[in-house]
């Protein structure tokens, strides 16, 4: 087994979100949950970060979830490994209209603020906006408790301008939510796309998140489903991606074409990875840097897989 370097570590630590339920994997909830309860006790287990479930859905989340969330359980004692376990952190897509949403989130919080329920707690919410307005309109609602990450619309993202939305969440302790991929090529935005939207968070001081079409680490050509008669395309990695944001974020002057140039690369032998720095080419980013950028700029994106990433690391020789 290859010996994972302290830049990989630092680049892949709470880097994905879980999203098991949604395409293409498209999972049922027991399925989706078994999965994230198995990853939670994998050698990889710290790459994980939160389970993404829509708000319509958390009753079902319960339900399915409680036996194996950290706890106890109301007759049998405790969980195996539950008291070194921290409470399950919930991801929720809101749907329809924020106060509703808002009133089943406070539901499922209270309810698994028990620990015989099985410890979790939604902290974070995603939500689509369609002008800059509804980002006033949803910090007036929200708790200072629940982070809001707030996903542009493709028109403001695939040859648009995304910096009036990005002012928008700035200032607010908000992230701005960018999808980079989808089931068909359409959904899949420009490099440029993907590199305008990075430096208008950097400018404005905006943390982001990304999801979809980031299964894999290096840009490449990809079938887009799992069904054999599957869309081929050519899908970002989420190591271009995260390397060209922590780029962006740590070099001074680090300008728009070599940013789409990082998120172009197409040869995996063009990033390196020691115990000290990461390197594209002959540009390099020191550990403390990236670990900055990681837990307060690039922060994490949603993959239906968790398999997938890791097996393409493994087999790039980085884990």
């Amino acid at each position: 087994m290859t010996q994972i370097t302290r830049t990989i570590d630092t680049l892949m630590t709470g880097l994905i979100d879980y999203a098991g339920l949604f395409p293409p994997s498209k999972l049922p909830m027991d399925k989706a949950v078994e999965n994230y309860a198995k990853y939670l006790r994998s050698e990889h287990e710290r790459f994980l970060s939160r389970f993404i479930c829509t708000v319509p859905r958390l009753e079902e989340l319960s339900k399915h979830a409680a036996m194996v969330m950290p706890g106890t359980y109301a007759t049998s004692g405790y969980r195996e490994n539950a008291d070194m376990q921290d409470p399950w952190q919930i991801s929720a897509i809101i749907v329809g209209d924020l106060d509703e949403n808002l009133d089943a989130i406070y539901k499922f919080n209270e309810h698994h603020d028990q620990e015989h329920n099985g410890l979790a707690m939604v902290d974070v919410v995603e939500m689509k906006i369609s002008s800059p307005n509804d980002v006033d309109d949803a910090m007036d609602i929200l708790p200072a408790l629940i982070a809001p990450a707030f996903e542009l619309p493709s028109k403001a993202v695939m040859g648009g301008d995304p910096r009036g939305f990005i002012a928008a969440i700035a200032g607010n302790q908000a992230a701005a939510k960018i999808r980079c991929g989808g089931v068909t090529p359409d959904l899949i935005p420009a490099v440029e796309d993907i590199a305008r939207f990075m430096h208008a968070c950097n400018s404005a001081d905006v943390p982001f998140k990304a999801t979809a079409g980031l299964h894999h680490p290096i840009r490449a050509e990809y079938k887009l489903t799992y069904e054999p008669d599957a869309p081929v395309a050519t899908m970002h990695g989420f190591m271009n991606v995260f390397i060209a944001g922590a780029f962006v974020r740590s070099i001074k002057g680090f300008d728009l074409d070599t940013t789409i140039e990082v998120l172009n690369e197409t040869d995996p032998s063009a990033f390196s990875f020691d115990d000290d720095q990461v390197t594209w080419r002959d540009v390099k980013l020191p550990i403390v840097a990236l670990a900055r950028v990681r837990e307060g700029f690039a922060t994490s994106y949603g993959s239906c897989s968790f398999d997938e990433p890791r097996e393409d690391l493994a087999a790039l020789k980085l884990l």
